[in-house]
């Protein structure tokens, strides 16, 4: 079901784009701006907003309203645009297994050595471009008037807390290690990932199709629950996975001296000299394989992995039981439980 939903999804992103300037005059706006966009958007991508929120719909609805799959983009055109902005900050030069939208945009602008802005610059305005196109893609769908516009406020309210999660993110960074709290954590991986990667988009779904208060919310606290789960073991992926997997540096977290589950359970549980180890390393500007390293081993030795790991199970196995008796189609229900599972691969 999921990947039948994606191929559907796929199809109308192809649409999406070939008619992009016909919708916003784009070509004629900026050739430039027109081609970075269409690019950019066209990546491959797991998707998984957009298919979650045509579950969260079709799983309590009877039938398919024309412009829903057109409506779905709507979750990938947001998520695009906090991509391309969160690489600025990120100081990102890779995303998908290709160079960042600023990278491209900085090797362009050498051709012009006499202007007064970077890449960064363009795709700042670029990214809100995109934001604007998000909104615009929700209203295609065919549906109540009311729900349309609870559903359009879930959806903004999606685009807010993701913003402030960044935000908090940030500040966190420059908090001293020892002073970072798990709570403080998951509060950035409930406002980054788990309400606009899968609570909102399968409440959003939902809300639109009409489902109950009750349903809504047992699908809102399942994707809650799944998203912290799904963080952790990317936190996982982007230490100890590699490159060629996920399409960018496993040296990125380390970088940004990103506070995850792993380095503070690691920070909290190693010994005196690993903990002066973690210090250094989180604050230095030049990272290394050999750091990484390092990193590695402090985690493992320390039971972080194991920790985050046992975490995962938790979360999933508590996410499960929101949905034990939700009253959604059973197609959809299941293909919520396969998907959770595969995403997590416990």
């Amino acid at each position: 079901m999921f990947l039948k939903i994606k191929i559907r999804i796929e199809k109308e992103l192809g649409a999406y784009a070939r008619q992009m300037d016909k919708l916003y005059s784009l070509r004629h706006l900026s050739p430039f701006l027109f081609k970075s966009i269409k690019e950019f958007i066209l990546r491959s991508g797991k998707r998984i907003r957009p298919v979650l929120f045509c579950i969260g719909y079709l799983g309590f609805s009877k039938k398919t309203p024309p412009g829903l799959y057109r409506s779905a983009l709507s979750l990938e055109l947001l998520h695009d645009f906090m991509l391309v902005h969160d690489d600025i900050i990120d100081k990102s030069d890779t995303r998908r297994g290709k160079p960042s939208m600023h990278a491209l945009l900085n090797r362009y602008l050498l051709r012009d050595k006499k202007a007064k802005f970077s890449g960064e610059d363009l795709t700042i305005v670029a990214g809100d471009v995109m934001y604007s196109m998000a909104l615009d893609a929700f209203l295609s769908v065919k549906e109540d008037m009311r729900r349309k516009e609870d559903a359009l406020k879930k959806l903004i309210s999606a685009a807010l807390y993701t913003g402030s999660g960044e935000f908090i993110e940030l500040l966190l960074g420059a908090k001293p290690i020892e002073k970072v709290t798990r709570e403080d954590i998951y509060k950035i991986y409930d406002y980054k990932t788990a309400n606009y990667t899968f609570a909102s988009p399968l409440s959003i779904g939902a809300t639109l199709a009409g489902a109950k208060s009750g349903e809504i919310e047992k699908l809102f606290s399942y994707g809650m629950l799944l998203g912290r789960a799904f963080q952790i073991k990317d936190d996982i992926i982007g230490i100890f996975g590699e490159e060629k997997d996920t399409g960018k540096s496993n040296l990125t977290d380390i970088k940004e001296a990103k506070r995850t589950l792993l380095i503070w359970y690691a920070f909290n549980h190693a010994g005196e000299k690993d903990r002066f180890i973690i210090k250094i390393i989180m604050k230095g500007r030049l990272v290394r394989k050999t750091e990484l390293v390092k990193i590695r081993r402090i985690i493992v030795n320390a039971g972080a992995l194991a920790y985050a790991e046992n975490q995962i199970k938790h979360l999933l196995s508590k996410a499960n039981e929101e949905i034990n008796d939700l009253r959604m189609d059973k197609r959809y229900k299941q293909a919520l439980e396969n998907f959770s599972v595969n995403i997590l691969k416990v």
